[in-house]
């Protein structure tokens, strides 16, 4: 009976996965694809736009990976050599910190785009696409410089067992060489996470204040020179505002489930929902994204009308 709950269970999860891989690269991909075709369009690309681009990449990329790993769980194969567990972990280990770094830097340029002219955050405001785009990769070389130690301090273990079936997200994994290696890893993470986190909240604390006074104003003066219907910048603050509350939530349910790690005594459908919260903001982040963008919603309700009268 046991072996059979558990047989279950580990199907269960298999099928969790594939949902949340294939729904999650589905929107990224959409996602990617509606503001390549308006710069096509348009010739035209805004800086948070850019940015937007590449956390669906990086999101596509997680996925991709995820995809790989999943049809291997559960699995009693080999994962693989030495050269391919340690690259697929590093890949989505860079990548995810790309997230981190994407996600931060669109909130801030975000608070920028929405700050007035009397503030001074006006200075930083850049009409340029490749502004965005050097802020973007000079975050993500600092995390890369941050995190280069771990590559040459870390050792991959493959292809271990675990009660007779083999689990890849257990069986490919990496662990620091030494004590002094392993917590110095910890710190840079902490230290980098918390710097790009104090980022999201400031400019998040920023945006709500804005709106906030704006509502303000508009209640006090009540005249029609202020149109009561959100201006497209206010939607896109608040779709920000709203990704930064989904990531919040995202990675404070992943740093709970990765501290009670020791509670989970080896249990790989544990450990498949850690993995599932890990990849979590990437298959929610663009459905907001897209929620927000009511070109993409009527192309999409064309789409399907088009399909359900075929």
């Amino acid at each position: 009976m046991k072996m059979t709950n558990q047989l279950y269970d580990f199907i269960s999860m298999r099928y969790a996965f594939f949902s949340e891989v294939g729904i999650g690269i589905s929107a990224n991909t959409i996602l990617l694809l509606f503001h390549i075709f308006t710069f096509l369009l348009q010739h035209r690309l805004k800086p948070t736009n850019l940015i937007t681009c590449l956390l669906a990449l990086i999101h596509l990329g997680m996925l991709i990976i995820m995809g790989y790993t999943v049809t291997n769980i559960y699995v009693a194969q080999d994962f693989g050599d030495y050269i391919k567990c340690k690259s697929i972990i590093y890949l989505h280990r860079f990548l995810r910190g790309f997230s981190i770094c994407a996600t931060s830097l669109l909130s801030v340029l975000q608070a920028i785009t929405l700050s007035p002219r009397s503030s001074c955050l006006a200075k930083f405001k850049c009409k340029s696409p490749h502004q965005s785009m050097c802020s973007f990769v000079f975050l993500c070389v600092f995390y890369i410089l941050l995190n280069a130690h771990f590559s040459f301090s870390s050792n991959v273990i493959p292809n271990v067992t675990l009660h007779g079936l083999v689990f890849i997200a257990e069986t490919c994994k990496i662990l620091p060489m030494s004590y002094f290696h392993r917590h110095l890893s910890f710190i840079l993470s902490i230290f980098w996470d918390v710097f790009l986190i104090g980022l999201m909240v400031l400019s998040s604390g920023y945006m709500i204040n804005l709106l906030c006074r704006h509502k303000r104003n508009f209640q006090q003066l009540q005249t029609t020179s202020l149109s009561p219907i959100s201006s497209p910048v206010q939607r896109a603050t608040r779709t920000i505002l709203l990704l930064m509350s989904c990531f919040m939530f995202m990675y404070s349910l992943d740093c709970l489930l990765s501290s009670s790690r020791s509670m989970w005594n080896n249990d790989p459908v544990c450990h498949s929902i850690k993995v599932m919260v890990s990849n979590g903001y990437a298959t929610t982040s663009p459905l907001l994204l897209i929620c927000a963008e009511k070109q993409i919603l009527k192309l999409l309700k064309s789409f399907l009308g088009k399909i359900t009268h075929v």
